[in-house]
């Protein structure tokens, strides 16, 4: 991959070349194409170890898709792509196994949680420095219950509000994340407890205007009971928040702005 600089204003592809952009970025990136065809490495033992990967690969890409279902739609508030990230972490949970017969190895978030507790969705305008609040926050695993506490806020000092919109609000969703395994019956990764794969569940405060005081409040989500009775070690509960900007929509009341938004895993239990 290769940065393009200079007068260059194309995306496609020219003679061999794909030119391409990013949401995160406003360079112009190009990579060539090419490689062996798909029949070679299929079939060809030297290929072996790049079919291991590509295996062990979707199991990572199909365990982040659950992270991502599992958010509540709270990465929208993110300004970069946070799934390659993720699939990166995911790629290091899976190669952290050094008993499993590679191409094989399962994708445990329930051993790893630490690692993505904390994981922020913005690099420009993180968590931390938009909310400048401490946050007191609480999962109960066995009733998959995620409570966040939210104290005295004063916008003045503790909201960076760049683009001086009038209201904020502050969301939280629970969600639930299975293990992935590889099954050889079907030659590829399945959640352990598909039933609760991916799950999850939101609560949003009131719109509050943005420029003031806000008294101390809590928010609370819980799943329904259908969903308790799968609740598995091999599971693993995520607990996400975010705060979102917003404007007065067409109808005459508060709505998000895209793009103006900022949120983090939390916590993982």
């Amino acid at each position: 991959m290769a940065i393009v600089k200079g007068p260059f204003q194309i995306t496609g592809s020219v003679s061999g070349l794909s030119f391409y952009t990013r949401r995160d970025s406003d360079k112009v990136i190009m990579r060539t194409k090419g490689g062996a065809n798909a029949d070679k490495i299929k079939k060809l033992p030297q290929y072996e170890g790049f079919r291991n990967q590509q295996k062990e690969w979707s199991g990572c890409t199909k365990l982040v898709s659950a992270i991502r279902m599992a958010l509540g739609g709270l990465h929208r508030a993110a300004d970069y792509n946070i799934t390659a990230t993720l699939n990166g972490v995911a790629n290091k949970m899976q190669k952290a196994d050094s008993e499993s017969e590679k191409g094989m190895r399962p994708v445990l978030l329930s051993s790893y949680t630490h690692w993505i507790a904390g994981f922020n969705f913005n690099r420009r305008q993180v968590f931390n420095s938009v909310l400048g609040v401490s946050l007191q926050s609480e999962i109960d695993r066995d009733a998959l219950k995620g409570t966040v506490s939210f104290p005295y806020i004063n916008t003045a000092t503790d909201l960076q509000n760049l683009r001086s919109l009038p209201y904020f609000r502050l969301i939280i969703a629970l969600g639930t994340v299975s293990d992935m395994a590889y099954d050889a019956n079907s030659s590829d990764y399945r959640p352990l407890v598909p039933e609760i794969h991916g799950a999850s569940f939101v609560t949003e405060s009131v719109w509050f205007p943005a420029v003031g005081v806000v008294q101390p409040f809590e928010l609370t989500v819980e799943m329904p009971e259908r969903l308790k009775a799968h609740l598995q070690s091999a599971v693993s509960v995520l607990l996400t928040v975010a705060v979102e900007f917003g404007s007065v929509g067409y109808d005459g009341q508060p709505a998000a702005v895209k793009y103006a938004a900022s949120g983090k895993i939390l916590a993982v239990g």
